[in-house]
């Protein structure tokens, strides 16, 4: 959903890749105003020399869409527990999908538009990195995919529900429970870097503590 930004004059002033929270009576409970935008996608890196030429992003607004704010707000949604939105490839970012102290989520929700793919790799790939989120973040997640694949992730990334790529069809699931955080929900990228770290030290302890081989490389005639 695109929630635009109206100038005084009644002009469009910049638009927002959104999600919307709506009650059963048509009020608005919540919104979320996507973080990561795609590159050349939904706006165009050095805007303001490439418009000069006539370049513009493949989702034709004229300047781009606006960058919701930061760090990314949950949602209410009455019944749920607090919700973590996610749109389109914003699934893929390991670290970035909880920001802000305090305000991990009970679960995700990712909305994606995965059609320009086609039957490919695309929307299966796309899959099962929300997947791995899903594991990282120990929280379950909704995914709903305009023509493919949706369905509901267990923290384990068992996939508890399933719909195929381009098959109408609704499904009915319970939620998975939220697990206690994860290693790498505490820790995030520092693991990776401790390890390498660790790598490295061993690394040069044992070039260091090994016994050097003198080879001799000239050819015997």
């Amino acid at each position: 959903v695109r929630a635009p930004e109206t100038a005084p004059d009644g002009s469009i002033a910049r638009a927002y890749n959104s999600i919307y929270v709506i009650d059963h009576d048509g009020s608005i409970l919540s919104i979320y105003d996507k973080v990561h935008l795609v590159p050349f996608g939904e706006y165009l890196p050095f805007k303001s020399i490439l418009e000069k030429i006539g370049l513009e992003q493949l989702a034709r607004q004229r300047g781009g869409f606006g960058i919701g704010p930061r760090p990314r707000p949950t949602l209410k949604i009455p019944g749920l527990p607090t919700v973590g939105p996610l749109i389109c490839y914003e699934a893929i970012f390991p670290a970035a999908v909880v920001q802000g102290k305090g305000e991990r989520p009970g679960l995700f929700v990712n909305v994606t538009n995965d059609g320009w793919f086609g039957n490919t790799t695309g929307p299966r790939q796309h899959l099962h990195q929300a997947r791995v989120r899903a594991v990282e973040e120990g929280l379950p997640l909704v995914r709903a995919a305009n023509n493919g694949i949706s369905g509901v992730v267990a923290p384990s990334g068992r996939m508890t529900a399933f719909l195929p790529l381009n098959e109408k069809a609704s499904v009915d699931a319970e939620l998975p429970q939220a697990i206690s955080a994860p290693i790498y929900a505490r820790f995030g990228d520092w693991i990776f870097f401790a390890l390498l770290s660790i790598a490295a030290g061993y690394s040069v302890y044992l070039s260091a503590s090994l016994p050097g081989k003198r080879i001799n490389w000239r050819r015997q005639i």
